[in-house]
């Protein structure tokens, strides 16, 4: 287990390092708040992409505060490894896999979805959360996960959403835009002030650029067939899923 971090190799990844650098003490509970429950229904509904194929090792990318890679290894009979690039998010998580008894079978690293240090195929089970907003080239990091997969292996993924229905967008926006920087100024502090207002323009921004056939595309591009999407929450959420 290492305590460095990696070296932030582009723009994205050095910004995505000092947003969440502030957040790990209260994370887990301000993104519950924040999303009234619904983050920990998504994470629910990517684990169960990935349990019924009864994997054995597990690679967690973009781990954060381990809260994935606790609830794959509670559901499977897995060993989960997870990377991050923010070491405080990591020594966090390192907290909450030792009170959960599970620092025998989930070990955490700081590393880079872009340039992961594991050989080919060395994963039955791949997952990844809020990632690709934070990487300069998508398509490529998503051949870098689907490369340390073992064929007919499990990519599964979790991210925010922009509603397709107009009211619900309409809804969505204006929550994003105004509520969700207050609410997290008021719970969290100038740190979640920060991401309260930087998150909702990004969402939107990336999905201009990576709507969803694209992001698809991108999938298959890299080798993942039978790629299916469930929107969740009134598609404030988007879980993906395929196999290699």
């Amino acid at each position: 287990m290492t305590n460095a971090e990696p070296s932030a190799a582009s723009a994205e990844n050095a910004f995505a390092a000092g947003l969440f650098h502030g957040l790990p003490k209260r994370y887990d509970l301000l993104a519950e708040l924040l999303s009234f429950g619904q983050n920990a229904r998504w994470r629910s509904e990517l684990v169960t992409r990935i349990a019924p194929c009864e994997p054995k090792r597990i690679l967690d990318v973009a781990t954060g505060t381990a809260g994935v890679a606790i609830a794959l290894a509670k559901r499977t009979g897995a060993d989960v490894t997870g990377i991050d690039i923010s070491e405080s998010m990591l020594a966090r998580g390192r907290e909450r896999v030792r009170a959960a008894g599970l620092d025998n079978r989930i070990y955490l690293q700081a590393g880079r979805a872009e340039e992961l240090p594991f050989p080919n195929a060395s994963f039955d089970a791949v997952s990844f959360t809020y990632l690709l907003r934070y990487v300069r080239d998508p398509a490529a990091t998503v051949a870098e996960l689907a490369r340390v997969l073992r064929p007919n292996g499990i990519l599964a993924s979790l991210d925010f959403f922009v509603p397709p229905n107009p009211a619900w967008r309409a809804a969505w926006w204006s929550y994003t835009r105004t509520v969700l920087p207050l609410a997290g100024l008021a719970f969290g502090g100038s740190e979640w002030w920060r991401v309260g207002n930087f998150l909702g323009p990004n969402i939107s921004t990336f999905y201009r650029t990576w709507p969803y056939p694209r992001i698809a595309a991108a999938w298959k591009a890299a080798g993942m067939i039978d790629v299916q999407h469930r929107p969740m929450s009134l598609g404030g959420g988007l879980v993906m899923w395929g196999r290699k």
